[in-house]
């Protein structure tokens, strides 16, 4: 039986993983359970899934959230240091909070040498350099829940990688893999958050549609797997098929295959190192019939050029291209910028801050909020 904490329980990673556990109580028991805000979703979860603690992250609904548990056993916490405890409960720790909210918890459970399934991008890309120097102290075992880096994982297959030459992200492209420049700046909201091959939350789906999620799964690539920017190659592939591939130095090609289906992942996480059912359907390759690849276009995707340039520079600068990335992201989805400015602000960040990375959490934070500050003063120069 082994024991899991969900950190970010209300998410499609986060309902997921209970579609997974339920499936397997025998397997599984739920620990804690959190969310950033939506308390009866919160509740609801953790009186299905039996979790003997719930957190939320808005300390100001913690009275809403007992009020939701009353009757049961779990107990109610919430703020900062109750995540931090939600993530110590569990054995193992679904990291699934978006943004930088939840680079605390994940750091307090890497230092509590705990295996954690990684499926939040912004711990590694803001502060991937004190989280693997922690991880090599404490023991603990990062587990990548994203597809591309799992399926990095399972080809891997225990091999180091000083006998690999080459790793290779794929991409579907997103929904404007075929779009002209002109076309891209009248694209919408609702067009960026329709993503053609997987489902995803709004924010993941615009990253998708920038490509900027590639870049950031290429910084996170590079931490998981201690290979330099330069042997890191990203692939469009529309059919989302092969999730990523793995070249050795004997020039062997090993790439992992399956349905565009997040069960997959997160189900080889959870049972690692054995592996369990999924459901997820079965990948047909007499109906799949072809598999596409070409190149990014840096031109009308200049995310992958601005993610390069961050890894190359290091320091702040991967951290500054994630939090300047997710303001903009937010004023697009408001309707305050266009889509091609997703781009151009982050840029317009990545060359006003040059510093070193922060040596704490703590520091790293206080400077991603500095960023934020800064690049949603300079967006009314984007401002439709």
């Amino acid at each position: 039986m082994r024991t899991v904490s969900i950190l970010g329980a209300t998410g499609s990673i986060g309902a997921s993983t209970l579609d997974l556990i339920e499936a397997a109580p025998d397997r599984f028991d739920v620990a804690a359970v959190t969310a950033g805000s939506n308390v009866a979703a919160l509740a609801k979860i953790a009186r299905r899934s039996g979790a003997r603690m719930a957190v939320i992250a808005d300390q100001a609904r913690l009275g809403e959230l007992r009020e939701a548990l009353g009757g049961t056993d779990i107990h109610a916490a919430a703020g900062e240091e109750a995540l931090g405890e939600a993530a110590l409960a569990g054995d193992l720790v679904i990291a699934a909070i978006v943004g930088t909210a939840g680079l605390g918890p994940v750091m307090a459970a890497v230092r509590a040498g705990r295996t954690i399934g990684l499926a939040n991008k912004e711990a590694l890309v803001s502060a991937g350099a004190l989280l693997i120097e922690e991880a090599r102290r404490s023991g603990a075992t990062l587990l990548p829940i994203d597809s591309e880096h799992n399926a990095i994982f399972q080809c891997l297959a225990g091999q180091d990688c000083d006998k690999v030459s080459r790793l290779i992200l794929t991409a579907s492209g997103g929904p404007f893999r075929t779009f002209s420049a002109a076309q891209m700046a009248l694209v919408t909201p609702a067009q960026a958050v329709a993503h053609p091959n997987w489902s995803m939350g709004a924010k993941i789906s615009v990253d998708s549609a920038t490509m900027m999620n590639k870049g950031l799964e290429l910084i996170e690539a590079h931490h998981l797997f201690a290979l330099p920017e330069s042997s890191i190659d990203i692939l469009v592939h529309p059919q989302s098929v092969i999730h990523s591939l793995v070249e050795y130095v004997d020039g062997s090609l090993l790439a992992q295959l399956g349905s565009p289906d997040m069960r997959v992942p997160i189900g080889h996480v959870l049972a690692w190192p054995e592996r369990m059912a999924t459901g997820a359907r079965r990948l047909n390759l007499l109906e799949v019939a072809r598999l596409d690849f070409e190149a990014p276009d840096d031109q009308r995707f200049p995310a992958l050029r601005l993610a390069r340039e961050a890894l190359r520079r290091g320091g702040a600068a991967p951290l500054t291209l994630n939090a300047a990335n997710e303001v903009a992201v937010e004023a697009f989805l408001a309707g305050i910028i266009h889509f091609p400015d997703i781009a151009r602000s982050v840029e317009q960040m990545l060359d006003m801050i040059d510093q070193p990375l922060p040596a704490s959490i703590p520091d790293v934070l206080a400077l991603d909020a500095q960023v934020r500050v800064r690049a949603s003063e300079r967006l009314s120069e984007f401002a439709s």
